[in-house]
């Protein structure tokens, strides 16, 4: 990853994935990591074919997504007893603390921003490997 200073704005410029405690590849972004952030993380997040995230939730913070490419399933509550399809051109609000397993079932790569309230971009993921077993 490159960083561009430009007066007191920051250019990130892609580099190498990482993969995060989810389970899933992420492309560095805003975070305070990377740009010394104090309120928000934005990455680029892809989820292969066939892949899916370990069942977790974000503490205490909120999550918006956007999805560029291809189509994801996610199981969120309590007990992921939720389901719904987020597909390309769609937002979604994931609130702070609920569960969730987001899955490509799909034979292409889906692609999403994602943004979070959290500038720490793993430090508010809770692994609930619990839950895991209840998403198909």
């Amino acid at each position: 990853m490159e960083r561009q200073r430009d007066s007191e704005c920051l250019v990130v410029r892609w580099g190498e994935p990482y993969h995060g405690k989810q389970g899933l590849s992420y492309f560095a972004g805003i975070s305070a990591e990377t740009t010394g952030a104090s309120g928000i993380c934005m990455h680029l997040l892809t989820i292969l074919p066939g892949q899916r995230a370990r069942a977790h939730l974000h503490q205490d913070h909120e999550t918006a997504i956007y999805m560029i490419a291809g189509e994801v399933e996610m199981w969120y509550g309590p007990r992921l007893e939720h389901h719904l399809i987020v597909r390309a051109g769609d937002m979604l609000y994931i609130p702070a603390g609920v569960p969730h397993l987001p899955a490509n079932t799909t034979t292409e790569p889906a692609f999403a921003v994602a943004a979070r309230t959290d500038p720490n971009e793993q430090e508010s993921v809770v692994l609930r490997p619990d839950l895991d077993p209840l998403a198909p």
